[in-house]
């Protein structure tokens, strides 16, 4: 429960809650909101697995499995979905042998990273034995469902969507606009940590010394982000990290690896231009130079942030329109569910 897969699942749970009666098994981290239930529809029920940890730990893993298993007995569900590499783990080892019809993704893989060839080794061989387990994959870009196909056939994919309805009301809430720099302004959201790669945007902002430039989050690596023109807002509330962008520029995400950011998908909606780094999930969404701009060098990053074009403004806000909206990705889901169930039947 935190950043864009936070989103992501109370948008999409929202959205099935009216079809489906749906049950979410969760973990709190740092950066989940206090008021986190209040965003979810309230026939949604939501259990709260104590043990469930990002990180790999043995002896919590394990407690929360035994958690998971009591609660699908509890439950017996037709339809187990696992999101993220973590639960995607846990999961498929807990529940492949049982009668639920089960469903993983990924919401970027971690063997993506860039560097550490040992870690990268050491994840994709996790995912390749774990992808031999009966489950369907669904990734949630078709960058990320290529990547799949390396892995197993039984994948579908599913764009990522967001809820336009809530972010328009919003933006309908009174902003207090004093402290809108006079400077342009360029702000990205997200953990600080080696996926969003913020030793790269501290080089941009060091080559922009007149740009204001904004990270919404927090996390251990902030201390990468020691230039002067960076302001580190930390974990705000949906209002004043919406009202921070919608006053921004430019949306920056240099990322060494994505499913497909939330974070972006809003921004193009918010008509922003949108830089982002070469890699799947960003490319599968910012055609180079007619809705944003992709970048692979430092020298990049900055040119495009100094370009102006609002025609490419225009033309993200419209796909995010066409492509990428939390009913056409509920909708999807539901057909997923539904063919899979009456195959069972």
């Amino acid at each position: 429960m935190g950043g864009g897969v936070f989103t992501y699942i109370y948008n999409l749970a929202n959205e099935l809650s009216y079809k489906y009666e749906v049950y979410i098994a969760y973990g709190v981290r740092n950066q989940t909101p206090t008021n986190y239930k209040k965003f979810f529809n309230q026939n949604i029920h939501l259990i709260e697995i104590t043990n469930f940890t990002r990180k790999i730990s043995p002896t919590a893993d394990i407690k929360s499995a035994v958690e998971l298993n009591k609660l699908a007995q509890y439950v017996n569900p037709d339809i187990i979905h696992l999101h993220s590499s973590k639960a995607g783990a846990i999961g498929r080892l807990l529940f492949f042998h049982k009668k639920y019809q089960l469903f993983y993704t990924p919401h970027g893989y971690s063997y993506l990273i860039q560097g550490n060839i040992l870690k990268k080794g050491i994840y994709k061989v996790i995912e390749y034995l774990l992808a031999k387990v009966k489950c369907t994959t669904i990734s949630c870009s078709i960058g990320e469902h290529q990547e799949t196909l390396k892995l197993t056939k039984n994948a579908k994919f599913v764009n990522n969507g967001i809820s336009i309805e809530e972010l328009n009301g919003l933006l309908k809430k009174p902003r207090d606009f004093k402290n809108v720099s006079s400077k342009q302004t360029v702000f990205t959201l997200g953990r600080i940590t080696k996926q969003k790669n913020p030793r790269l945007f501290n080089q941009i902002a060091e080559s922009l010394p007149d740009v204001q430039f904004v990270w919404i989050g927090d996390g251990e690596l902030r201390y990468l982000l020691s230039a002067e023109n960076i302001e580190i807002k930390g974990w705000l509330g949906r209002d004043d990290a919406l009202k921070i962008a919608s006053q921004a520029d430019t949306f920056l995400l240099p990322s060494l690896w994505e499913g497909l950011p939330i974070s972006l998908l809003e921004a193009m909606y918010l008509s922003k231009k949108c830089v982002v780094s070469n890699v799947v999930g960003n490319k599968d969404v910012i055609n180079n130079g007619k809705n944003g701009y992709i970048c692979d060098t430092l020298f990049e990053y900055v040119d495009a942030i100094h370009t102006s074009n609002n025609n490419v403004n225009i033309q993200a806000h419209n796909d995010i329109l066409d492509k990428s909206t939390t009913h056409i990705m509920s909708e999807k889901y539901a057909q997923i569910y539904s063919e899979s169930i009456k195959m069972c039947s």
